[in-house]
């Protein structure tokens, strides 16, 4: 008796990638500085761990600095928490941005960068020039008041 090969690798799995929203384009808030981005994160912080435990989001922007979301990319202590620069980028290509503002908070109320700071800019920075992600601005929040990256000219 002869075997039939078994010829189901030629069935590629297909990947579709789809953006889906359910809010109109003229009414997706549109970013114009880093206050306006401070008040946008802030507005979507669990204010019982700001000052707790260290978080770090990641606003998505269109092409017109326009809202597409924002990506809790990772929740960590008191000290520090951890960014996955894969996973940050995979959401921002999923929902198609062009830019974004990375943000994370300082539960000691400190809104002056670290050098771990500086480095996790300079890496998202470096990551999103080669998928023509721009990073516009990193802020470090707190229930009071932020820190700017871009307008220190920090970035």
């Amino acid at each position: 008796m002869k075997t039939v090969p078994n010829n189901s690798w030629k069935n590629v799995s297909e990947i579709d990638l789809i953006y889906k929203t359910k809010i109109k384009n003229s009414q997706k808030p549109h970013v114009t500085s880093s206050q306006y981005a401070y008040s946008l994160i802030k507005d979507c912080w669990d204010p019982g761990k700001i000052e707790f435990l260290e978080q770090f989001k990641v606003l998505l922007l269109n092409q017109s600095n326009k809202v597409l979301g924002i990506y809790e990319a990772s929740s960590g202590g008191i000290t520090s928490t951890v960014v996955d620069v894969r996973l940050l980028f995979a959401a921002a290509l999923k929902a198609g941005a062009a830019g974004l503002i990375i943000a994370h908070n300082h539960p000691s109320g400190n809104v002056l960068p670290s050098e771990q700071d500086k480095h996790i800019t300079k890496k998202i920075s470096m990551a999103g020039e080669v998928l023509d992600i721009k990073l516009l601005d990193h802020l470090i929040v707190t229930s009071e008041h932020y820190y700017s990256f871009a307008d220190q000219g920090a970035l």
